[in-house]
């Protein structure tokens, strides 16, 4: 985590040793939970090993997969850890999963101590928006198509860690409309 930390280039050494006895390790076995929907959010995790899922359901109680985060990668409900609210996302690991997490009561620390704490929770905020919105867009514009295709161009190792349901509800498609687009591209 602190290699990731230092590419970065927001925190000093002496931001990064605050970090000492701040965080602890967290393992969690294929299938297991990170974080439910109904529970409030009050850690951060940092991915060393493993992959998960965020999901949530709609309206008519399907599964929605709405992200899928990979090793070196941040992770958290976000709304949940910020408002103090019930998740509305459920995080699931994909595989065993070994996490370095820190407290919410320590990220506060961490940016009361320093500026450059505060900055690096401002860009991680503002990569996240980013996120969000690229993904939106994405759903919200193209078709299944060129999802799929922009997700082998960006993502291809998602296509052997998750399930073709949990695949195709990431790309906002059914299952059998995915399988058809699969047929279609390897022809």
């Amino acid at each position: 985590m602190k290699d990731y930390l230092r590419s970065l280039e927001i925190l000093s050494e002496k931001d990064l040793s605050l970090l000492e006895g701040k965080t602890y390790e967290r393992r969690i076995p294929k299938d297991g939970f990170f974080i439910r929907e109904g529970k409030v959010s009050q850690e951060v995790a940092f991915i060393k090993s493993g992959e998960f899922r965020s999901y949530y359901y709609s309206s008519s109680g399907e599964e929605v997969t709405h992200c899928i985060l990979l090793p070196n990668s941040f992770m958290t409900a976000y709304s949940s850890f910020i408002t103090n609210e019930e998740s509305q996302e459920s995080i699931q690991a994909l595989s065993d999963a070994e996490l370095v997490c820190i407290s919410k009561e320590s990220v506060l620390e961490l940016e009361e101590q320093s500026v450059s704490w505060l900055k690096l929770s401002k860009l991680i905020a503002q990569q996240e928006y980013i996120n969000l919105e690229k993904r939106l867009f994405l759903l919200q514009k193209e078709t299944a198509e060129t999802r799929y295709a922009h997700l082998i161009a960006t993502q291809p190792e998602l296509l052997q860690l998750v399930s073709l349901e949990q695949l195709s509800s990431y790309l906002g498609i059914t299952p059998r409309h995915l399988s058809r687009i699969r047929g279609a591209m390897t022809i």
